[in-house]
């Protein structure tokens, strides 16, 4: 059971979400707040795993409740659902902490999925942004974690190069002179290395613990 908080400034946002979150069965929404302060408060008092935050809130914005709860409850998992794709807001949030950046007109099925997804570990941003989060990586080494060992052969590190530059399992194939086939498996075993279910998440997790060389993303 994924135990869920709920913080958004609109009472109807709020209700939707709850009516969509207690559809799953292994989701449990543990409490709602209203802005930031009431979602630190929250926090104490219900020890959820997760927080869907949204970001432009009274009293306390998401990002300064996102850093605040991450610095004193480490282990809650906070993904962002907001309206708002603008690059400064997408950056600060992942700066503060944010495992993810999902935007609110994400499909239900897909924000369960990033729910049990986030507190697995896998990381979750919304296609919408993922190339402004990328070309910032690349352009400023924003850090988004701590580095991580990851058994990936020399191959997969390669694979994985060039899926983060937004290369087809084709593109690569061409470009490594393997079989298409062959490309498949090594992006397979690299998506169960990395605990990852797509390349986006490949990207933003390869990204996140300096995997690759961020440097030719932007090429």
């Amino acid at each position: 059971m994924v135990r869920v908080a709920i913080c958004d400034d609109q009472i109807i946002v709020c209700e939707g979400l709850q009516r969509i979150l207690d559809s799953d069965p292994e989701i449990e929404v543990v409490g709602v707040a209203y802005d930031g302060a009431e979602a630190c408060q929250l926090v104490e008092k219900t020890d959820p795993d997760l927080i869907l935050m949204d970001l432009k809130m009274p009293h306390m914005n998401g990002i300064v409740a996102t850093r605040r709860i991450r610095m004193q409850n480490p282990e809650v998992h906070i993904l962002v659902l907001t309206t708002y794709d603008d690059d400064e807001w997408l950056f600060d949030a992942i700066r503060s902490g944010a495992a993810g950046y999902l935007l609110k007109d994400t499909p239900p099925s897909e924000l369960i999925a990033a729910i049990k997804g986030t507190v697995s570990g896998k990381a979750f941003v919304d296609p919408s942004v993922t190339s402004k989060l990328l070309s910032e990586v690349s352009k400023t080494g924003l850090t988004l974690g701590s580095p991580t060992h990851f058994s990936l052969s020399d191959r997969e590190r390669e694979v994985l190069q060039l899926i983060v530059e937004g290369l087809s399992n084709a593109d690569i194939a061409e470009r490594l002179f393997l079989a298409e086939g062959t490309v498949r498996n090594y992006t397979s075993s690299v998506f169960r290395k990395l605990g990852v279910s797509d390349r986006t998440q490949a990207a933003v997790l390869a990204l996140r613990h300096g995997l690759v060389d961020s440097g030719s993303t932007s090429k």
